[in-house]
């Protein structure tokens, strides 16, 4: 809905619209990798799955994990542009501006995780088949190797820091210089208004972030497993479905897009009936 939206409204065409349009975009990217072969798993209380097909998912999963980092911080950079330094927004957020940023994060996104990729064709599994997980994650993955894969979690250990830490590094200070201009505001209602333009997004962030935060530091072995699985669960399956319905409930010109185009088919439909 969210991407049908932003490329057919013209009201919508603009640079936080289209960045919500390639996060939502991720968002299946992350749904449709891992949704039906956990649905498939759970009706038939396990599956079988090729090694190289579980590196193939375990693949895109990190590539979407890291174009959605990415996107998150262009998000923060964009609104930070439209609060801190408003006169500029525009000659800085062009269109063509637009595109290189969301080039710039879908790329990096495959490129890195199609390094780990590589790392992880190399490892052997010996008699040890059986992951306990509903989707092939980086850590029981590891788990089940039978060589040493030092140098595949030293990728990842660089990839997360380089990536990860510091795009959240970004976004905190985006948010910092943020609220120190909206508490600069005089009038109480344009701080709301000012604070409404992107409490959307910091909700969206700090899920985000909180959930892989807690997944990727808590262990992943004994009576922790069990709570990887259900963080694993959280960041999988229900922050792509609540990303979007946090950007549609509180965004007043998706509400009222979405509501034209419901009017227009419903008048289209009783026209043919």
């Amino acid at each position: 809905m969210i991407l049908t939206l932003v490329s057919t409204r013209h009201s919508l065409r603009n640079p936080m619209n289209f960045f919500l349009g390639q996060l939502s975009l991720c968002d299946i990217l992350i749904s449709t990798n891992v949704a039906p072969n956990m649905i498939h798993i759970l009706v038939h209380n396990g599956s079988r799955v090729f090694v190289r097909s579980c590196a193939v998912q375990l693949f895109f999963f990190g590539a979407s994990a890291l174009i959605e980092c990415c996107l998150l911080t262009m998000m923060s950079y964009d609104r930070y542009l439209a609060i801190c330094k408003p006169l500029h927004y525009l000659s800085i957020m062009t269109v063509r501006f637009t595109y290189y940023l969301v080039v710039w994060c879908w790329v990096i996104g495959f490129s890195l995780s199609f390094i780990i990729h590589m790392g992880i064709l190399e490892l052997h599994f010996c008699d040890r088949y059986i992951i306990d997980h509903f989707f092939c994650d980086l850590a029981p993955l590891l788990d089940l190797s039978c060589i040493d894969t030092t140098k595949v979690r030293i990728e990842v250990s660089v990839v997360t820091i380089l990536l990860g830490l510091v795009q959240f590094f970004l976004i905190i200070v985006s948010y910092s210089s943020i609220l120190k201009s909206i508490f600069r505001i005089p009038s109480s209602f344009g701080r709301q208004k000012a604070f409404s333009t992107c409490s959307s997004h910091l909700i969206v962030v700090l899920v985000y972030y909180g959930s892989l935060i807690i997944l990727y530091l808590s262990p992943t072995k004994g009576n922790y497993l069990n709570l990887n699985k259900i963080l694993s669960f959280f960041n999988t399956v229900v922050t792509p479905l609540f990303n979007p319905i946090v950007y549609s409930l509180r965004s007043k010109e998706i509400r009222k897009a979405f509501r034209k185009v419901f009017v227009l088919g419903k008048e289209h439909i009783m026209k043919l009936i």
